[in-house]
């Protein structure tokens, strides 16, 4: 009696182990010696590669085959559960593909329009003024602020249970848009969860059954689906994890129970078939396919790069469609280039892993016949220098604000120019002119052009870096007394987010406080504007009455702008 037990847990761990062997054979064939593309590829996953480490599964599809999958590192440190190319993840943002796809399905059926007023199909977002339409929402051009952001604001805490109702009670209590509908593109994770709300008032069914019937169960998808229920058990599920300073992991809690933006469950395996339609077309046809890649426009004609939940892009010559994700330690990347018929899916759960540079290595591999050299990275700009009488610079010293909250101090030592942004190393500026002037050391190409009034002292700068363009004005010092501070000393409260913070004074500095985040220490950058330190709270502009009188402020962090907040009387 006491043989059978020994015997069935000795047949268990072969079992286990003939398991493992299969799901991380690399190639079907099992052929990935030495000097392959196969090792090659392993090489660069070596240092996740080890069971006491969170890691990755790859999978690799060229000419309609999958032709490599692994899994490296740890899918559980816990239980010392490996990695497997049928290892399930959250896969956050490349989940939205998924999402744009129902709705082009439907709206191939003749079930709506892409150029519906998304009201047709969401009664409680408010009038806004402005028609939003279901384009507007694949395109992150709606305006609508994102709910991430929005939560945070409101003293939600990611790792908090955040249901689909608790997003779109949120929503319902919305005064404004970030912008006009169609006039930028902003991501909005808001709009993908819209969307799929939109999916189940036009099927009538919930957007993770109609997704299992109509997408994962037709492509052979078995093991995936939309996680909707944070308490619901999933077999194996790898666990989310992020670096501790001291060394070692700690769990990166995730209870996200909302479908749309986020909280896809896949498997590289699955992705593998996924991916394998956008060749055969054999669900939605070339009709919903071509549409996947029809890049948005905005309202003055430009062409944005962001199609349906698909960036289209280009990597050393080669055309490429694809998105990437990230919610708490999961991170993802999903790419293809269609012209080459080759596909590569990274999938992770460690906070600090880079699966899009993973993800382009693995293609320098596989085509590296067909990409085009590589640019030479930081590569240096000739310039020459002039020269200038230093007296000149006296003009520029100062400080200027690089909206919406960048404070960028221009100083003068010993006859050499610096700037240096507020919290950064400070770096020497070498004129080209009297007014231009480039960035010295760092490989980069930084220039500086200051604009004069008439009497000669600079008014702002032009900032160009790699082409992109950035003005700045100049601000001048701003001095407060403790009657000064005392002024914006209060609660604030917004009726959008149902929430309060308190400014307080604390060593001089003020403080925005909340019962469920850690203080918020905030920055003087010109008379009013404050920056924070945290993502949700990067600046504030404090309102005054005609009497001068604070009444209030304006919030705004990286996808939500303006949020407003009254001052209560005490």
């Amino acid at each position: 009696m006491m043989r059978r037990p020994f015997l069935s847990l000795f047949l268990l761990v072969l079992a286990t182990l003939a398991a493992q062997a299969q799901n991380n054979t690399g190639k079907p064939d099992g052929s990935s010696g030495p000097g392959s593309l196969e090792s090659k590829v392993d090489k660069l996953f070596s240092q996740w590669d080890k069971p006491d480490s969170p890691g990755a599964a790859l999978i690799v599809v060229k000419d309609g085959s999958v032709i490599y999958k692994r899994g490296y590192g740890s899918a559980n440190l816990e239980y010392n559960v490996p990695i497997s190319p049928s290892t399930i993840f959250h896969v956050a943002s490349v989940s939205k593909q998924f999402t744009a796809f129902a709705i082009t399905m439907l709206a191939s059926q003749g079930k709506l329009s892409l150029d519906d007023d998304i009201r047709k199909h969401l009664a409680e977002v408010p009038d806004f003024g402005k028609k939003i339409t279901v384009r507007h929402l694949i395109h992150h051009t709606s305006g609508i602020r994102d709910q991430w952001e929005l939560l945070a604001m409101a003293g939600w805490r990611l790792d908090d249970v955040i249901t689909k109702d608790h997003i779109l009670k949120m929503v319902r209590h919305e005064k404004e848009l970030n912008f006009d509908p169609g006039q930028e593109y902003l991501y909005s994770n808001m709009g993908y969860t819209l969307l799929a709300v939109i999916v189940e008032r036009v099927t009538g069914q919930s957007f993770r059954q109609w997704t299992h019937e109509n997408i994962f169960k037709p492509l052979g998808m078995a093991h995936t689906h939309f996680h909707d229920d944070h308490q619901m058990i999933v077999k194996n599920r790898a666990y989310s994890y992020a670096p501790e300073r001291e060394g070692g992991y700690r769990l990166a809690a995730l209870n996200y129970a909302n479908v749309g933006a986020t909280s896809l469950f896949t498997t590289v395996e699955d992705l593998a078939k996924w991916l394998q339609n956008f060749e055969d077309m054999k669900l939605g046809g070339r009709a919903v396919i071509e549409q996947m890649y029809q890049q948005g426009v905005l309202n003055n004609g430009q062409k944005i790069d962001y199609a349906f939940a698909l960036g289209i892009g280009k990597y050393r010559g080669l055309r490429t469609a694809g998105h990437s994700g990230g919610d708490a330690g999961y991170r993802s990347h999903v790419v293809w280039y269609p012209e080459q018929r080759f596909a590569v899916a990274v999938l992770s759960n460690l906070a600090t892993f880079n699966p899009v540079r993973l993800s382009q290595q693995v293609a320098d591999i596989y085509l590296a016949d067909k990409l085009a050299p590589e640019e030479p990275r930081g590569k240096p700009v000739e310039r020459t220098a002039a020269k200038i009488d230093p007296a000149v610079y006296d003009a520029y010293v100062g400080k200027y604000l690089m909206e919406p909250a960048t404070l960028i101090g221009i100083t003068k030592e010993n006859n050499v120019l610096f700037g240096q942004p507020a919290g950064q190393p400070k770096a020497e500026l070498v004129p080209e002119s009297e007014t231009k002037f480039f960035l010295k050391g760092p490989p980069v190409d930084i220039t500086v052009e200051f604009h004069r009034d008439e009497k000669g002292k600079a008014k702002g700068f032009t900032m160009v870096q790699s082409g992109q363009t950035t003005s700045a004005r100049r601000v001048e010092p701003v001095s407060l007394t403790s009657n000064d501070l005392a002024e914006y000393a209060g609660d604030y409260y917004s009726e959008e987010l149902g929430t309060t913070y308190t400014v307080t004074i604390q060593e001089g500095k003020l403080i925005a406080q909340h019962r469920r985040h850690e203080d918020i220490a905030l920055s003087l950058l010109d008379k009013d504007l404050y920056s924070g330190d945290k993502w949700w709270f990067r600046h504030v502009r404090f309102v005054r009455d005609k009497e001068n009188r604070i009444t209030g402020f304006k919030l705004t962090g990286g996808r939500v702008r303006n949020m407003r907040f009254s001052k209560q009387p005490r």
